[in-house]
């Protein structure tokens, strides 16, 4: 009887509050430390280095997977104050997060294919539905009896999140008039083209002469090289590679869902601190905010290093160490309210009996 209490014991104190509130905190130190020390590239040939690249996943799943367990625990257990769905919702997006990363991963690092869209896509998406969902009922179940500052407050970081995420999902013709990106390429063209058609005017190409055989050769020549080399680059099956081109024509749309969802959760996160705020479970929900406020940094910077970085972008940047500390501060969220949840039951149970 005593060792089995002394085993029940010990595995409480090792998932207690306080030990999975330091492991994520050391969690999030490490990963900081692993982007600031290795993220600048080798050179601009060889970029980052594979092993760099796999351990910016490790950190990233392993926080996402954590954290989906975390939700999942205060899900299964009937004394939640926010509710189970609430946590079943968060706990579902951070499993999406989860496996969508290693389904990227395996595309990014074993494929070495770098799709616009891919199997992952799926995932991400959903964990956006699930998330939104979650937050939603959350938002819901508290009623919002905000002040005419908060409701400013709301109204500001709503508009700040839409037109930062305008500029980011603009098309190259916006920017391009709104002066935000150069038209270097634009003018090259229209002024090389005129003279183009005049040389060949003037001295037109013999059919059947020689240098243009030659150079019929090179040029087909050169237009086979490339495919030789992306065949040669790549590991990927042809499978792969047929879905990559069937699933391409959707990337501008799944972008734009992506840069939506971002911002209705960082009004939802808004709402939720303004709402919980100065309540007994505002530590957690602050928790909460600040993960969805992560996320919305690094998901910006990784859509705007893909869209305005002209090709320059490499998985593993400094700014993504945001999706490592928005997976744990949910976790660290989900910690905190099943800690309060409970005490307050065990507390309620005392004074009965007393």
């Amino acid at each position: 009887m005593s060792s089995t209490s002394e085993k029940s014991s010990t595995s409480a104190s090792l998932l207690s509050a306080q030990t999975l509130v330091i492991i994520g905190i050391v969690w999030a130190v490490m990963a900081l430390l692993f982007f600031l020390l290795f993220s600048v590239p080798l050179s601009q040939e060889e970029g980052l280095p594979l092993w760099y690249s796999i351990g910016t996943y490790v950190f990233e799943c392993g926080a996402y997977l954590g954290a989906a367990i975390v939700c999942f625990r205060n899900w299964k257990s009937p004394h939640m104050a926010s509710g189970r769905n609430v946590w079943l919702g968060i706990g579902l997006g951070m499993l999406f997060y989860f496996i969508a990363g290693v389904l990227f991963g395996i595309w990014e690092l074993y494929f070495e294919v770098s799709p616009d869209v891919s199997p992952a896509d799926a995932f991400y998406l959903g964990s956006y539905v699930v998330l939104i969902g979650g937050m939603v009922i959350a938002v819901t179940s508290k009623r919002l009896n905000l002040e005419i500052w908060q409701w400013g407050l709301l109204s500001a970081i709503a508009a700040l999140g839409i037109v930062i995420a305008i500029w980011v999902a603009a098309p190259d013709s916006w920017r391009a008039q709104l002066g935000l990106a150069p038209a270097s390429t634009q003018e090259v063209v229209t002024e090389t083209a005129p003279d183009s058609t005049k040389s060949t005017a003037k001295a037109p190409a013999l059919k059947n002469s020689s240098t243009s055989q030659a150079k019929g050769a090179t040029s087909s020549v050169a237009k086979s090289a490339p495919e030789e080399t992306e065949a040669a680059e790549t590991k990927a099956p042809g499978w792969v590679m047929a879905l990559d081109k069937q699933l391409s024509p959707y990337a501008y749309a799944i972008n734009l869902f992506y840069i939506v969802g971002d911002v209705f959760l960082l009004i939802i996160a808004t709402a939720l601190l303004l709402a919980f705020w100065g309540g007994r479970f505002s530590q957690s929900w602050r928790m909460i905010a600040a993960a969805t406020f992560s996320l919305y940094i690094a998901d910006m910077y990784f859509k705007w290093r893909d869209t305005q970085a002209e090709g320059s972008y490499q998985s593993g940047s400094l700014l993504e160490v945001f999706f490592v500390f928005s997976a744990i501060l949910f976790g660290i969220g989900a910690v905190l309210e099943h800690d309060i949840s409970t005490r307050s039951r065990q507390s309620r149970r005392s004074r009965r009996a007393a």
